[in-house]
């Protein structure tokens, strides 16, 4: 069992363990004796996990979320080899949620490039994800493509005029070829429940066209951008998603190295709304949240983790998903820092 302390006795300060380090790499029994260690690691943080008496509560403004039970966890790590270690439900697909704008973000850098970033920001924004504050008072362009406006903004761009139906599946093949999974799809019913209650964000939508940020119409767009939220994935199937910003050999060509450094950098500062400090102090790796209780963190040039616990802490982010995030950087030393 992981310690109370969050300091397992396991904790390997050998550098052939450390992010980057070239040992890591050139030698095949080192690698293999670490995949050994980190399975025990992944097993123990698990058996902690299911210990915990407060798992948070799951998002209430959905419906459909907010039904889901909270005490359940998942947690699956993608290798520099493919290989995927997991733990708790990892074949139990969740509601991706906000977790979908980095994928949105990942086509729309690559459909406009560049051009994104005269709509939207590059900072934190220190609000909750769906806060209209900023947007006010910045004249209508989003902190960053991670709050739901910034969000909104991609998700239009990605639009570019065509049908909905057209920018879903770019965005939906994008997942299912990052991940090497078919079998991922839209949950409508989830999409259905979030726009019969997405009030705020259609204000936000609204308000993006007023100050003529917003090339389609607002229902356009709101539909585009709560289908892709709705998108349903497992944890195994999300930690192979992320092997392209993690740099791992193997993984698909969507992005280039530009990009994806851009992207991690923007999970680093802004991935977890004003808990996004919080998260890269405690864990040190870029990484995205949703409300469904879903985690995608990067470890660059080594492994893509995906966690999964629909309970939420006062952030919006998953509790046991953040607390076992932190467990998992302070046994490997997986930190950027």
């Amino acid at each position: 069992m992981v310690n109370a302390g969050i300091v397992p006795p396991y904790r390997y300060k050998g550098s052939e363990f450390r992010l980057g380090s070239p040992l890591f790499y050139r030698s095949a029994a080192v690698f293999s004796r670490w995949e050994a260690m980190l399975e025990e690691i992944i097993k123990s943080i698990a058996a902690d996990v299911f210990q915990q008496n407060d798992w948070g509560e799951p998002a209430q403004y959905i419906p459909e979320l907010a039904a889901v039970d909270p005490q359940q966890f998942a947690i699956s790590v993608c290798l520099a080899d493919g290989k995927v270690i997991s733990a708790g439900s990892p074949t139990k697909p969740f509601s991706i949620q906000s977790i979908s704008k980095v994928f949105a973000l990942v086509a729309a850098l690559g459909r406009v490039g560049n051009q994104l970033w005269s709509r939207v920001g590059r900072e934190p924004s220190g609000t909750s994800f769906d806060s209209v504050v900023l947007l006010e008072r910045e004249n209508g362009r989003p902190r960053n493509p991670f709050i739901n406006a910034g969000a909104i903004v991609t998700t239009d761009a990605l639009l570019c005029g065509r049908q909905p139906k057209l920018a879903l599946a770019e965005i939906l093949g994008l997942v299912r070829q990052m991940s090497g999974s078919d079998s991922i799809y839209i949950n409508d019913a989830v999409a259905a429940s979030e726009q019969k209650t997405g009030s705020r964000n259609k204000a936000l939508a609204y308000y993006l066209k007023s100050h003529e940020n917003l090339s389609n119409e607002p229902d356009l767009t709101l539909g585009t951008y709560f289908h892709q939220c709705a998108i349903e994935m497992t944890t195994e199937q999300l930690a192979m998603a992320g092997r392209s910003l993690a740099g791992l050999d193997g993984a698909p060509k969507v992005i280039s190295q530009k990009h994806v450094r851009r992207v991690n950098a923007l999970m680093m500062t802004c991935g977890h709304y004003n808990g996004s400090g919080d998260f890269a102090f405690r864990v040190g790796l870029p990484g995205k949240s949703g409300v469904g209780g879903g985690l995608l963190i990067i470890a660059p040039n080594v492994a893509s983790v995906a966690i999964w616990s629909p309970g939420l802490n006062h952030y919006g982010n998953s509790y046991a998903g953040t607390r076992a995030a932190e467990m998992l950087s302070r046994a490997t030393n997986w930190s950027v820092f």
